[in-house]
């Protein structure tokens, strides 16, 4: 199944929280500043309506996403006052992809755990907690992984200003 049928399917069933969808696009040639947009098509959604959204994409047996490849957060820019939440699941029954965006505010990112889901998700959850400040509510086991317990901020924000040092070692 392409994309307009994976999105036409998730109409169908009336899943959680979609937003809407974005197709890439060819650059307008009338506008010289106009760069298109590359990249995978992808669908938007309510990032508290996720995990039911996720559950329609695992449960009907036409879409079947058995696995969530990947979870992850980027932050477009320090001004910017939202983080970009990025998930990919895969079919492997029916071969077919699909790619989820969700938007949280910078200021209180909060999300619900994906992992009752996906179990997948516990150390892609974790990861973007640590780097990026995400709190995951629910989730099973939010300790660290890749930074001490007692680091200060999210180093892959935009506005993170790395530290000079670090317990007296120096970290230029």
């Amino acid at each position: 199944m392409d994309f307009q049928g994976i999105n036409d399917r998730l109409l169908v069933l009336h899943a959680p929280g979609l937003l809407g969808a974005d197709e890439p696009r060819p650059p307008d040639p009338a506008d010289k500043k106009d760069k298109g947009r590359s990249g995978d098509p992808y669908v938007l959604v309510d990032p508290q309506q996720l995990v039911p959204f996720l559950e329609v994409c695992r449960d009907d047996e036409r879409l079947r996403f058995e696995l969530l490849v990947d979870l992850t957060a980027t932050d477009p820019a320090v001004d910017d006052e939202q983080l970009w939440i990025n998930v990919a699941l895969l079919s492997v029954t029916h071969r077919h992809r699909l790619s989820i965006k969700c938007q949280l505010p910078k200021a209180d990112p909060v999300l619900p755990s994906t992992t009752p889901v996906y179990r997948a998700s516990q150390w892609h959850e974790r990861e973007c907690a640590e780097m990026f400040g995400i709190t995951f509510a629910g989730h099973p086991d939010p300790r660290h992984m890749l930074l001490p317990d007692d680091w200060v901020g999210h180093p892959l924000r935009k506005d993170y200003e790395f530290p000079k040092e670090y317990h007296g070692i120096s970290c230029e």
